[in-house]
């Protein structure tokens, strides 16, 4: 059975474990050699060493998640104000108390897709929470233009201008990579400004859109187990589109218009490093390096 064929029969959870684990064995080469060759007390020790590293960078993406969102409550007031006009109410900037359902405006974009905020009996339950609104029903604002199509749901899904802009502001996940502020000036050179990679830019998509539903949201502290805010739920629902199989002609696009977004010059070919470039000698030692340990670790 092929890779893909493995991946289609496993549940969205394990799909995701799956790809976290073949994305470790990519960064640390000559681990699944090492760890087909432990002893079982060894193997416990290497996944100590990993959970280890794991809750170090949590910290620090978590330090970076609250600088980001701290940000972004303040400047999403400026993009979502149409130019020349104020809002009415006027939202404070550093307060949130005034947002979500409570705002004409804000109420406007998180209604979720399907439901119309025109309406004022649909509005009023939105407000007065006698709609309860689940992590699965997306926001409008996730669409281009805040236009949902029931008959074609794909047609603008994370293609807003609000998207956009959140990815000015934040034009590469550093919260993922766990860089604090400081970090993030040194380490500029570090950062991949070229394309990402798929998994990557869907990571950094969902980041996006989470943040952003978040600072339109009357909420004032984030709690991923919040049932009114359901945060989890939408952050994964979002997670297993991008990830699903059956989704991956529609995602591919979405990817493809996104790069186009950022890299206006960007063209969807294979590039390979000109022979004898200092490009090609890197990635030529890395295979030889690759090699020589494997064949290493096979011996011992």
């Amino acid at each position: 059975m092929c890779e893909d064929e493995e991946q289609e029969s496993m549940t969205a959870a394990e799909r995701q474990e799956y790809m976290v684990f073949r994305e470790l064995l990519r960064l640390a080469p000559g681990l699944e050699a090492r760890l087909m060759g432990s002893s079982e007390g060894e193997v416990v020790t290497t996944a100590e060493l990993v959970i280890r590293s794991h809750n170090f960078i949590q910290r620090g993406a978590s330090g970076a998640r609250a600088d980001d969102t701290k940000g972004m409550k303040s400047t999403i007031i400026d993009w979502i104000t149409p130019k020349g006009q104020s809002l009415n109410p006027h939202i404070p900037r550093n307060n949130k108390s005034g947002r979500g359902f409570n705002h004409e405006h804000t109420g406007a974009l998180l209604c979720p897709a399907g439901l119309d905020w025109s309406n004022a009996e649909t509005r009023n339950k939105l407000v007065n929470g006698q709609i309860q609104v689940a992590g699965d029903q997306w926001p409008v604002f996730l669409y281009a233009n805040y236009s949902y199509n029931p008959e074609d749901p794909w047609n603008g899904l994370l293609r807003s201008g609000l998207l956009i802009s959140v990815h000015i502001l934040r034009p590469f996940n550093f919260a993922i990579l766990g860089l604090s502020p400081s970090d993030r000036h040194s380490n500029i050179f570090l950062l991949p400004q070229a394309p990402l990679i798929k998994n990557q830019r869907q990571h950094d998509q969902e980041m996006h859109v989470f943040m952003a539903r978040f600072a339109l949201m009357s909420a004032q502290v984030f709690s991923r187990t919040d049932l009114v805010t359901d945060s989890e739920h939408f952050y994964n629902s979002i997670l297993e589109l991008l990830f699903d199989p059956d989704e991956k002609e529609e995602v591919d696009q979405l990817l493809l218009w996104w790069n186009r977004q950022v890299f206006p010059l960007y063209a969807d070919i294979e590039r390979v490093p000109s022979k004898n470039s200092a490009l090609a000698r890197i990635r030529q030692k890395r295979a030889e390096n690759r090699d020589r340990d494997n064949i290493s670790d096979v011996v011992e």
